[in-house]
C-alpha cells in the first residue's frame, strides 16, 4: 500500500508554484466577502426604502389635497346655497308696504299684522328667526312673537348688524344670539333711505342642519372668520375657538361686543403646522375623543364673505399605507436582486471551496490511510487483551451476583425483624403507661381507674397479637382482605395509643373527625398503623414550639376519602425529603426509617396513596384512600 501510494505522487516540479488556498483561507476570505455584501445591501436596502417612503407619502398626499380641494369646494358651494336663501329675505321685506307701515304707525294692529306675517315667512324658508328694528333699537315685531324668547321689545342698540345697517343700510354679522344663546348670521337691511330711516330688517340664520351634515362626513370641517374665529364647525367643541392666538386690541373688541358670550377664544387643538403650499399643510389635530391624529388642512376662502373654510382630511392611516406599500413595491424589486447578487456570490465562492476542499481530501487521504493501518495493528492487540479481560472479569461477577442475593436475603430479614420491633414498640409503650397509671392507683385505693387501666392493656395485648399475625401474614406474602372500616374509629383508635406516650401533648392536634357514616376500604389495625406513625412525626416535629399545631381534616371527594395532616414545624430538610420512603432513611437519632415505609405499603395494599409537601412554614402529609362502596 505505501508503495502504490509513493509511485502515484507526481514527481516534483522544475519550477515552484504558488500553492493553493486552504479551505481555512478560503472560509475566513468569504467571511469578509459577507460582511461587506450585507453591509452593501443593507445601505441600499435603506436608501431605497427612505426613497420609497419619501415617494409614496409625497404622491398620497398629492391625491388627498387633491380629492379633498374637491370636497373643500363641494363644501363651499353648499355653504354658499345656505347663505343665499335668506339673504332675500331682508331685501324683500325691507321694501314691503306692511313693514314700513308698522314701523311709520307702531300701531297695534299694524304690529299684529306684521307678526303674523313675519311667523309665516319663517316656516316656509330656512330662516331661524325675522324680527323688526326700530331706528331706536327695539324689536317692534318678530316671527318667534308667541315663544317664551320672543325678540319682541329687546334693545338692540348694540349689535354691530343694527348700526351698520343703519349706517350703510345693509349689514352681515355672526354672533351668538343674546336671549335664544345660539350662534348664527345675522343679515340686516335698513328701511327707508339714509336721511330718513325707519328702521332695520334682521333675518337669522343658523347652520345646525349644515353642520351635522359635515359631521356625518367623519372628516373635521371648520369656517373662520377674518380674526380666525371659528364660526361654523362639524366638531361642536371647537365653536368660538380661533385658528390662531388673540391678543391685544382684537381680543379686547371682541369680548366688549359681546359677539361670543362669554366663550375663551382658545386657539383650536392644532400642533406641528406643516405648510405645503399656500391653502394646504400637514397639521396635528387633537379630536374629541383624545386622539391626536395627522390630516391634510386645506384652505379655501368662501366667496361673498370675509369668511375661509378649512377642511381636514385624516392622512395618517393613508400615507402610512402608501408608504408601507411603495415600501413593500421596493423589496419586491430590491431583494431578488439581492438575492441573485448572493446566489453569484455564493456560487463563485462555492465552487472555489469545492476545489479546496477536493484538494485537501487527496492529501488527507494518504495520511489516513497510513494511519488507519496502524490503528488497525493496534486495535487487534487490545481486542485480545479486552478478551482475556472480560473472561476473568465474567467470572469474578459470578461470585460477585452470589454474594449479592445473600446480602439481599439477609437485608430482607433485617428489614422485617426491624418492622416487627417497631410496629409493637406503641403498644408496648402503651400498656407500659397503663400499669405506671394502675400501681398509682391501687395505692391510692382506687379500683375503677384500675379496672380501666387493666381492660386497656388486655385490649393492646390483643392488638399485639393482631400485629404479629399481620407480619406473619406479610412473611407468608400475604395481607389481610380490605373491608369496609369506620375513618371516625380509626382516627380515635390512633388517638388512643398515642395518648400514653403524647401526655399533656395532644392538645396539639385539631382533629375534625368525619361523620360514622363515612368508611373506607381497609383494616382497622393497619390503618390505625398508618395514622399513628405520621401523627407522631407530626407532633416530634413540634417539640420545643409554643404554637405547636397539628391539623386533621378529612374530605369526602367522587374519588376517594382525602386525610390531610399539617403540621406547623420547620420541615424537612429537602436531603431527606428525596428518599422518605426509603427504608432505614431517618433524621431521629433512635428511628429505624421503617414506619413511613411500612405506612406507604399498607396504603398501597388497599389501592390508596400517601403524598407529602414540606417548607420552612410546615410538613404536609396527604393520604388518599379508596371510599368503602
Amino acid at each position: 500500500m505505501h508503495r502504490w501510494l509513493m509511485l502515484q505522487r507526481p514527481a516534483a516540479a522544475p519550477f515552484s508554484t504558488p500553492q493553493p488556498s486552504t479551505p481555512e483561507q478560503l472560509g475566513r476570505r468569504a467571511r469578509r466577502a459577507w460582511l461587506l455584501f450585507a453591509a452593501i445591501a443593507l445601505a441600499i436596502a435603506t436608501a431605497a426604502l427612505y426613497g420609497a417612503g419619501l415617494y409614496g407619502r409625497t404622491t398620497e398626499v398629492g391625491a388627498l389635497a387633491a380629492q379633498g380641494r374637491t370636497d373643500a369646494n363641494l363644501k363651499v358651494a353648499l355653504l354658499r346655497a345656505v347663505l343665499e336663501s335668506p339673504r332675500a329675505l331682508p331685501l324683500l321685506l325691507s321694501e314691503d308696504q306692511q313693514v314700513r307701515d308698522a314701523l311709520a304707525q307702531k300701531s297695534a294692529a299694524a304690529v299684529d299684522v306684521l307678526n303674523r306675517k313675519l311667523e309665516g315667512l319663517v316656516s316656509g324658508t330656512k330662516a331661524s328667526v325675522l324680527y323688526v328694528i326700530g331706528t331706536e333699537g327695539l324689536a317692534i315685531a318678530s316671527s318667534n312673537w308667541r315663544e317664551p324668547i320672543s325678540f319682541v321689545g329687546n334693545d338692540y342698540r348694540f349689535r354691530d348688524y343694527f348700526s351698520g345697517a343703519m349706517r350703510a343700510g345693509t349689514a352681515e354679522y355672526f354672533a351668538l344670539g343674546n336671549v335664544s344663546k345660539r350662534p348664527g348670521l345675522y343679515i340686516s337691511r335698513r328701511v327707508g333711505d339714509d336721511a330718513a330711516p325707519l328702521g332695520v330688517v334682521v333675518v337669522k340664520a343658523e347652520f345646525d342642519q349644515l353642520e351635522a351634515d359635515w359631521h356625518e362626513a367623519n372628516r373635521p370641517a371648520y369656517v373662520s372668520d377674518e380674526n380666525g374665529v371659528v364660526l361654523i364647525t362639524s366638531v361642536p367643541s371647537w365653536r368660538f375657538m380661533t385658528t390662531g392666538p388673540l391678543a391685544g386690541p382684537d381680543l379686547a373688541a371682541i369680548q366688549n361686543s359681546q359677539q361670543f358670550g362669554d366663550a375663551p377664544l382658545m386657539p383650536l387643538p392644532i400642533t406641528r403646522p406643516q405648510a405645503l403650499s399656500p391653502d394646504v399643510s400637514i397639521i396635528n389635530a387633537v379630536t374629541p375623543g383624545g386622539n391626536d391624529a395627522e390630516y391634510l388642512r386645506l384652505s379655501t376662502p368662501v366667496p361673498s364673505t370675509p369668511w375661509r373654510l378649512d377642511y381636514l382630511v385624516p392622512a395618517e392611516a393613508p400615507i402610512a399605507a402608501a408608504v408601507r406599500e411603495m415600501r413593500l413595491l421596493a423589496l419586491g424589486v430590491i431583494v431578488p436582486l439581492l438575492g441573485l447578487a448572493a446566489y453569484l456570490l455564493w456560487r463563485r465562492q462555492s465552487g472555489q471551496m469545492r476545489i479546496a476542499a477536493e484538494q485537501a481530501a487527496r492529501t488527507e487521504l494518504e495520511r489516513r490511510v497510513v494511519e488507519r493501518t496502524e490503528d488497525l495493528s493496534r486495535a487487534r492487540d487490545r481486542l485480545q487483551a479486552e478478551i482475556s479481560h472480560h473472561r476473568s472479569t465474567e467470572a469474578k461477577l459470578q461470585v460477585v451476583q452470589q454474594d449479592l442475593v445473600q446480602a439481599n436475603r439477609l437485608a430482607i430479614l433485617g428489614q422485617v425483624a426491624a418492622g416487627v420491633a417497631h410496629e409493637i414498640n406503641q403498644p408496648v409503650a402503651t400498656i407500659r403507661a397503663y400499669a405506671d397509671n394502675a400501681r398509682v392507683f391501687l395505692d391510692r385505693k382506687q379500683t375503677s381507674p384500675v379496672e380501666e387501666n387493666l381492660g386497656a392493656i388486655a385490649a393492646l395485648t390483643e392488638r399485639i397479637g393482631t400485629i404479629t399475625e399481620e407480619l406473619k401474614a406479610f412473611a407468608r406474602k400475604g395481607r389481610a382482605a380490605a373491608e369496609p372500616v369506620e375513618l371516625r374509629g380509626v382516627i380515635e383508635g390512633a388517638v388512643v395509643l398515642l395518648r400514653s406516650r403524647f401526655a399533656g401533648r395532644l392538645e396539639a392536634l385539631a382533629i375534625d373527625l368525619p361523620p360514622p357514616s363515612l368508611k373506607v376500604m381497609g383494616n382497622q389495625v393497619r390503618l390505625e398503623q398508618v395514622l399513628i406513625n405520621i401523627f407522631q412525626n407530626a407532633l416530634e416535629a413540634l417539640d420545643g414550639r409554643d404554637d405547636a399545631r397539628v391539623q386533621v381534616s378529612v374530605e369526602d371527594t367522587t374519588d376517594g376519602v382525602t386525610v390531610g395532616v399539617s403540621d406547623n414545624g420547620s420541615g424537612i430538610p429537602p436531603a431527606i425529603l428525596k428518599s422518605l420512603f426509603t427504608p432505614f432513611n431517618t433524621s431521629k437519632e433512635k428511628g429505624l426509617g421503617l414506619g413511613l415505609v411500612i405506612s406507604k405499603d399498607i396504603v398501597a395494599d388497599y389501592g390508596g396513596r400517601i403524598e407529602v409537601s414540606s417548607d420552612d412554614s410546615g410538613t404536609r402529609f396527604t393520604i388518599h384512600l379508596a371510599k368503602a362502596a
